[in-house]
C-alpha cells in the first residue's frame, strides 16, 4: 500500500534532441508548405460548399464546387481563369484578381517558413538552414499547387497552365523569403562585391539606423498610405451618395440569401481594388470601364460597359465632371503633404525637437524625392494588380493603366513634398534661430531645455613639475605631478557660472623643487558667440559616427608597445631634460630620428651623469633633521 501511493524521486526532465538532424528540419520544412497550401485551400472549400449546399438552384454536382474553390484559390494567387460555358459559346478570360484573396495565400507561406527558423529554446527542435527552408516550403506548395490545377482543369472556370504555374512559382518563393527574413530578425546584407567601392559605400551607409533608405521607406509608406486610404474614403463617400442605385444592384442580382451572399463576399474581397481604382481616378488618369471608356475626374469619355454589380454603381455618369469628381484631387494632395512632412523629419544626431544634426538641406530634399519615387512605384504596382479583363471584347479592360498612374504619382508627390519638405526645413531653421546641421563648436555645454548654450572656460593645459625625487639601487627616479590651479574646473552645485571658484589650499613643495609656473588664465567666452551657437545634440546619429571615426583616424593614433605613453613613470636611465620635463623621451624605433642606439653584446653602456638640482642654503629649520 505504501508503495502505491508514495511517490518516488521525480527523474530530471532533459530535452531530447530530435533524431535526424538537417532532414527531418527539411522534411518539417517540405510539410508546412503543403500545410500552408492546404489550409488556404480548405478555407475557401468551405465558403464555396456552404453557397453550394445553400443554393436552390445548384449548376453543378459537389465535383464542380470543389473544382470552382480550386480555381478561385488559384485566382488569389493572380492566375488567369478562362471560362467556357458563355452565351455566346466563345471563351471569356477573368483576370481582375481580388486584392483581398492574395492575403491568404501570402500569410500562410510566411508562417510556415518562418517558424521553423525561430531558434527553439529548449534545443530539441533541428533548425534548418535558411536557403533549404525557403526551398523546402516552396517545394511543398508547389506540389499541392499543381495538384489542384490539374483537378480545376475540367471545370466550368478553368485556371490557365501556364499562367497558373508562372504566378505560384512568383508567389510562393517571395512570401516563403519574407518569413525567413523575419525569423532572422530582418537583417539587411551587405551590398554585391560586383558594385563599385564607391557605390557599396553609399548603400552601406544609406541602410544605417536614421540614413536616407529608412527616411525614404518611411517616406514613401506614409504617401502610400495616404493614397489608399483616400481612395477607400472616396469608394465609402460615392456608396452613402450613390446609396439607391447601390441597393438595387445588390437586390436584383439575387433573389436568395445564398446568391446574395456570395455578391457580398465578393464585393468585401474587391474593396481593396475599388481603393486602388479610387486613388488612381483622384491622381488624374483614372480608370477604364470597358475597353472604348475612360473615367477621369474632368469627364467620363466613351461608352462604359458595365455589368450590374454594386461596386459599379459608383462610378460617376457620362459626362463632364463637377465640383464633386474635382474634390478627389484632395487625396494626392494629401498624399504629397505626407510625404513633405515625413519627408522633413529625418535631422540626423539632434533628433526631434534638438538641434545640431548633420543634415543638410540638400539631404532633405534628396530624401524627400527619393520617397516620392518609391510612392510611385508603389502606386504602379498596386495600378497593375488592381486591375485586369473580365472577359472577351468590351470587357476585355478594366482598371488603371498602371505606368499613367505611376507618373501622376510622382508628379504630384514630388511637386508638392519637395518644396513643403524645404519650406518646413527653413521655418523651423527661423523659428529657433540656428541652423540644424551646424554643429555646436567645442567649449559649451548643449541643453535641451536651456534657450542658449552655457559657456564653459576652456582648461588650460596641465603642466607638470617635479615634486620629489627618490633614490634606490637603479638610480632617481623622478615623479611628476599637475600643478595646482593649472585645471579650470566646472562651477560646483549651487555656485553662478561667472564666479569665481574657491582657492585650493596650497601644496606644500619640497627643498629640491622648482617652484611651479603660473596658471594660465581661461579665456573669456564671447558673448555674441555663446549666445548664437547651437545647442549639442543628446546623441549622435550612425553617420556623425562614421564622420568622427573617418575624422579621428590619424597615422598616430596607434603607438608602438613599449613606448612613453605606456611606460608610466620616467626612469632615470632617459633623458630629461629638467627646463622641459613634459617633453617626450626618444622614439624606441631605431629607424626614428634621435633613437637610443642599441648596446652591441659584450659592451657596457655608459652610465649619464645625473643631473644635479641647484643648492640652495637651506633655513636652520630645515638643516637641523639632517643633522
Amino acid at each position: 500500500m505504501t508503495q502505491t501511493t508514495e511517490h518516488g524521486p521525480a527523474f530530471p526532465q532533459t530535452p531530447v534532441p530530435v533524431q535526424g538532424g538537417r532532414r527531418a528540419a527539411l522534411a518539417t520544412c517540405l510539410v508546412r508548405g503543403a500545410t500552408a497550401a492546404g489550409l488556404g485551400l480548405g478555407a475557401l472549400t468551405v465558403l464555396v460548399m456552404v453557397v453550394w449546399i445553400s443554393s436552390p438552384y445548384p449548376d453543378s454536382g459537389p465535383h464542380g464546387a470543389l473544382r470552382v474553390a480550386a480555381s478561385l484559390w488559384l485566382l488569389a494567387h493572380g492566375t488567369e481563369l478562362v471560362r467556357s460555358d458563355t452565351l455566346y459559346g466563345a471563351v471569356a478570360p477573368i483576370g481582375l484578381t481580388p486584392l483581398l484573396l492574395v492575403l491568404v495565400p501570402a500569410v500562410l507561406l510566411h508562417r510556415a517558413s518562418r517558424d521553423p527558423l525561430i531558434p527553439d529554446p529548449d534545443g530539441r527542435r533541428p533548425r534548418p538552414s535558411t536557403y533549404g527552408a525557403i526551398c523546402a516550403v516552396t517545394a511543398g506548395y508547389l506540389l499541392v499547387g499543381v495538384v489542384a490545377t490539374a483537378y480545376a482543369a475540367g471545370g466550368a472556370i478553368a485556371p490557365d497552365p501556364f499562367s497558373a504555374v508562372g504566378h505560384l512559382l512568383l508567389v510562393a518563393p517571395v512570401a516563403a523569403a519574407a518569413g525567413a527574413w523575419t525569423a532572422n530578425g530582418r537583417p539587411w546584407g551587405p551590398p554585391p562585391r560586383r558594385l563599385p567601392d564607391a557605390v557599396r559605400i553609399r548603400l552601406a551607409r544609406a541602410a544605417l539606423p536614421g540614413g536616407r533608405a529608412g527616411a525614404a521607406v518611411r517616406t514613401a509608406a506614409a504617401g502610400s498610405a495616404v493614397l489608399v486610404g483616400g481612395g477607400a474614403l472616396l469608394v465609402a463617400v460615392s456608396l452613402v451618395w450613390h446609396a439607391d442605385a447601390t441597393q438595387d444592384s445588390f437586390l436584383h442580382l439575387s433573389d436568395v440569401w445564398s446568391g446574395r451572399l456570395a455578391v457580398l463576399l465578393l464585393g468585401v474581397v474587391l474593396v481593396p481594388n475599388a481603393a486602388v481604382w479610387a486613388a488612381s481616378y483622384g491622381l488624374g488618369p483614372g480608370f477604364a470601364v470597358g475597353t472604348e471608356a475612360t473615367a477621369t475626374p474632368l469627364a467620363l469619355y466613351g461608352d462604359p460597359a458595365l455589368p450590374p454589380f454594386p461596386l459599379v454603381a459608383v462610378v460617376p455618369g457620362e459626362g463632364p465632371g463637377t465640383w464633386l469628381n474635382w474634390s478627389a484631387m484632395v487625396v494626392p494632395v494629401a498624399a504629397g503633404l505626407a510625404v513633405g512632412w515625413f519627408g522633413a523629419e529625418r535631422r540626423g544626431a539632434g533628433g526631434p525637437g534638438i538641434t545640431g544634426g548633420s543634415v543638410r538641406r540638400r539631404d532633405t530634399v534628396l530624401d524627400t524625392l527619393l520617397g516620392a519615387v518609391l510612392c510611385a512605384v508603389a502606386a504602379a504596382m498596386l495600378a497593375a494588380a488592381a486591375g485586369g479583363p473580365l472577359g472577351a471584347g468590351r470587357l476585355a479592360e478594366f482598371g488603371p493603366v498602371w505606368w499613367l498612374t505611376g507618373a501622376a504619382a510622382l508628379m504630384w508627390t514630388a511637386g508638392i513634398g519637395v518644396p513643403l519638405a524645404l519650406g518646413l526645413r527653413l521655418w523651423r531653421e527661423w523659428g529657433t534661430g540656428r541652423s540644424w546641421y551646424r554643429p555646436s563648436p567645442p567649449g559649451t555645454v548643449a541643453d535641451a531645455s536651456a534657450p542658449a548654450a552655457v559657456p564653459v572656460p576652456v582648461p588650460a593645459p596641465v603642466v607638470a613639475s617635479p615634486v620629489a625625487s627618490a633614490k634606490g639601487k637603479t638610480g632617481t627616479a623622478t615623479r611628476f605631478e599637475a600643478a595646482p590651479g593649472a585645471v579650470a574646473a566646472l562651477p560646483a552645485p549651487g555656485q553662478a557660472p561667472g564666479s569665481p571658484a574657491p582657492s585650493a589650499p596650497p601644496v606644500p613643495q619640497p627643498s629640491g623643487a622648482r617652484p611651479a609656473p603660473a596658471p594660465a588664465e581661461a579665456p573669456e567666452p564671447d558673448a555674441v558667440a555663446a549666445r548664437t551657437v547651437p545647442d549639442r545634440p543628446a546623441r549622435a546619429s550612425a553617420l556623425e559616427v562614421l564622420d568622427a571615426l573617418d575624422a579621428e583616424a590619424e597615422p598616430y593614433d596607434v603607438l608602438p608597445p613599449g613606448s612613453w605613453a605606456d611606460r608610466g613613470p620616467v626612469l632615470s636611465g632617459d633623458p630629461v631634460d629638467p627646463d622641459r620635463p613634459w617633453a617626450a623621451p626618444p622614439s624606441p624605433w631605431p629607424s626614428a630620428p634621435g633613437a637610443v642606439p642599441k648596446p652591441t653584446p659584450g659592451t657596457k653602456p655608459k652610465p649619464k651623469p645625473e643631473s644635479k638640482p641647484e643648492s640652495k642654503p637651506k633655513s636652520e629649520a630645515e638643516a637641523e633633521p639632517e643633522a
